[in-house]
């Protein structure tokens, strides 16, 4: 399965594959709320509060089917980190030691509150797991 589809099927956007631009426009449109719970109950099964740290409750109770482009291009850059971190770990349960641990190359922080923050906190983390993919990461 393609890392878009895997991403896609997290989301839960589509049974047939969609094509990369596709994916850019429903981001773009803005992804139905779904993908949020979906998300979250992947990432963080018994944390019942982890959406509000991608959407906040306040302004989640503002939308009813879908969120906007900018809340759902958040949810896509982490559902995107967690099918790079999951096809590196091999299982969602190392996947979430990963992403939840502090680590040394993040200062001490999280990867998943790096990549929560913005794009480019998340590329540092697509790095270290790019590291740890060809054996180079501490």
């Amino acid at each position: 399965m393609s890392e878009l589809q895997e991403i896609t099927d997290l989301l839960g956007i589509g049974k047939n594959p969609v094509a990369p631009l596709e994916f850019v426009d429903l981001v773009q449109e803005g992804l139905p709320l779904k993908s949020l719970n979906r998300l979250s109950v992947r990432i963080a099964p018994a944390d019942a509060t982890f959406k509000y740290r991608l959407v906040p409750k306040a302004t989640l109770a503002r939308y009813a089917v879908r969120l906007n482009s900018m809340q759902s291009n958040r949810i896509a850059r982490v559902a995107r980190l967690w099918a790079f971190a999951r096809r590196i770990w091999g299982s969602d349960e190392r996947t979430r030691d990963f992403l939840f641990q502090p680590h040394q190359l993040l200062n001490g922080r999280p990867p998943i509150d790096v990549a929560i923050e913005n794009e480019i906190g998340a590329e540092l983390v697509r790095d270290i797991l790019g590291r740890l993919e060809f054996g180079s990461a501490v």
